[in-house]
């Protein structure tokens, strides 16, 4: 790849952003308000799962700098540990992944059927719309990472200044009551739960903040490895930010207790600045949220597999590269035809992604554990820099105490998920063993591209 076509600190910055700051933030500040019992502690989620995310991006900023390749967060199991662990924690990401894009882009379908007809239009528009905004980020995506990155720059930076108006709502004088509530269940503070509301918050708050380690994926279409580093921590340092106030505004618009499950509280804080006509916005800013999260991980999933390809855990077609635009194109195409084909499915399909905290706490603890390997090997040692890097092996134990709490919280509230989780586990290293063991690349080609 030239040069010229690499990703610069502002591009890697947006898709740090982008990966984290879904929908997320426009509802389910309602259900950890449910959650927490109390204001204190709905604060304390969010304050404390901000800095387990600061830890976390101090973590893969060196774990990218250290593998600047592409499709690091499957190198990085694979060559820590054994291809077997990278195969398993990757594809189950992938089929997730491509699960939770479907039934995101059918919600974001859902919300423009509002914003242009003031209805419902129905399954098939909805899928119609869901499918067609895959195909046109798969064309934007088979030009280069150069044009995706562009499309991805524009897309959030929109976002960002919706999340703003968001946040200014604190300012409008206003106090917005909520249209409506959803039976979900509500937690209260006796006086002696406070460590275990504030843990069952920090389940929702920790997923809130995920993504950010999928940036890697691009370590090696960066202009400088170092600014895999710098862009991870000046991502998590915005989204800290705006998630903190955007927290604010919500309870001084709508009030602590009066959010507690409301339904569309983004759409209140919108309302507070522009009436009935704030509604629209909100779907505005949801369809834009859509089609950011489509194009970002159109972007982000085919690295993985050209990564696992190469080391042979999948086919070797997923290495291929269109030869002008440097598009990973079998896994584009894979990876898009899945989406639209569980698009059929509808909503159901997020019945089965119940299991994903518990897998991703899973991967945050092996991927500490692997930065602590790299390090005792000296791996690229002379790559890292700064002061920070003499206290990386506490920031490692810490986060690991603290998503080994978040894992447990969630055996503890949906044990079902996690057996399901790590039934998966299984079922795909022993894929491994009866498919790929014997076919894997060596663990050298990671010293060879990382020279390179």
């Amino acid at each position: 790849m030239k040069n010229s076509s690499k990703l610069g600190l502002f591009d890697l910055t947006i898709i740090v952003i982008s990966l984290v700051i879904g929908m997320g933030i426009f509802k389910t500040p309602a259900g950890i308000a449910a959650k927490s019992g109390t204001e204190t502690i709905f604060y304390s989620a969010w304050i404390l799962g901000g800095l387990i995310a600061l830890l976390g991006a101090f973590i893969f900023a060196e774990i990218g700098t250290r593998l600047p390749v592409v499709g690091a967060y499957y190198k990085v199991f694979s060559f820590a540990y054994h291809p077997s662990i990278g195969f398993t924690i990757n594809i189950l990401i992938l089929i997730s992944n491509a699960a939770s894009l479907a039934v995101v882009a059918l919600i974001g379908a859902e919300y423009c059927s509002d914003l242009l007809f003031g209805k419902q239009m129905g399954q098939v528009f909805n899928v119609t719309l869901a499918a067609t905004a895959v195909a046109i980020f798969f064309v934007v995506n088979l030009m280069g990472l150069r044009t995706s990155s562009r499309a991805q720059n524009v897309l959030m930076i929109i976002k960002i200044a919706l999340v703003l108006i968001l946040i200014s709502a604190v300012f409008s004088g206003t106090v917005v009551e909520p249209h409506g509530y959803t039976d979900d269940p509500m937690r209260t503070f006796d006086g002696n739960n406070a460590a275990l509301l504030l843990i069952v918050s920090l389940v929702a708050v920790s997923f809130t903040y995920g993504g950010y380690q999928q940036t890697i994926n691009f370590g090696g279409e960066v202009k400088d490895p170092r600014i895999t580093q710098r862009a991870i921590l000046i991502g998590i340092v915005i989204i800290i930010s705006l998630y903190l106030a955007v927290n604010y505004s919500y309870v001084n618009v709508i009030g602590y207790e009066k959010m507690k499950n409301a339904t569309s509280i983004g759409a209140l804080l919108f309302e507070a600045w522009f009436g009935k006509i704030g509604g629209k916005l909100f779907d505005f800013a949801m369809f834009i949220s859509v089609l950011g999260y489509v194009n970002i991980l159109l972007m982000s999933n085919p690295r993985v597999m050209y990564a696992m390809a190469a080391d042979g855990v999948l086919p070797k077609i997923f290495t291929y590269q269109h030869p002008k635009t440097d598009a990973l194109v079998p896994g584009l195409v894979a990876f898009s035809a899945v989406t639209v084909i569980v698009t059929f499915f509808g909503k159901g399909v997020d019945n089965i992604l119940g299991f994903s905290i518990f897998l991703d706490s899973l991967g945050f603890i092996t991927a500490a554990l692997a930065l602590i390997i790299l390090r005792r090997r000296h791996f690229n040692n002379h790559l890292v820099k700064g002061k920070l890097s003499r206290f990386m092996a506490i920031f490692c134990l810490l986060f690991i105490g603290a998503y080994i709490v978040v894992a447990s919280a969630v055996v503890i509230d949906n044990w079902r998920a996690a057996l399901s989780g790590v039934g998966l586990l299984v079922l795909f290293a022993v894929v491994y063993f009866l498919f790929f063991h014997n076919k894997n690349g060596s663990k050298n080609d990671i010293a060879e591209q990382t020279a390179a």
